[in-house]
C-alpha cells in the first residue's frame, strides 16, 4: 500500500509539473508574439477581444491589419507574407488565434 500511495503521489506531482511547463511555454509564446506585435506598425487602436492580422512586409518590418487574408483574396495583399491571427487579451498582451 505504501508503494501505490507514493506512486500515485508523485505521478500527480509529474501531472503537476508538465501542466506548469505547457503555462510557462503559452505564457513565452504570449510575450514573443506581444513583443512582435508592439514592434509592428498600427494604424489604429487595437480594442481588447477583437481579432487582428499580422503581416511581414517586403523590407521585414511587421504590419498589423484590420484585413484578413480571405479579404485580400486568400493571400497576403501587397505584404510579403501573412504571420498570424490574433487576439489582444485583456492583460494587453497577445494569443495567435486559430481558424
Amino acid at each position: 500500500i505504501l508503494e501505490e500511495q507514493t506512486q500515485m503521489q508523485l505521478e500527480q506531482i509529474r501531472k503537476q509539473i508538465e501542466l506548469l511547463a505547457l503555462q510557462a511555454q503559452e505564457i513565452q509564446k504570449r510575450k514573443e508574439l506581444s513583443l512582435l506585435i508592439y514592434e509592428a506598425q498600427l494604424n489604429f487602436s487595437p480594442v481588447v477581444g477583437q481579432q487582428y492580422y499580422l503581416y511581414q512586409r517586403k523590407d521585414g518590418s511587421n504590419l498589423l491589419s484590420l484585413v484578413s487574408p480571405r479579404e485580400w483574396g486568400g493571400g497576403s495583399g501587397p505584404f510579403q507574407k501573412f504571420l498570424a491571427k490574433v487576439q489582444l487579451l485583456a492583460d494587453h498582451t497577445w494569443v495567435e488565434v486559430n481558424g
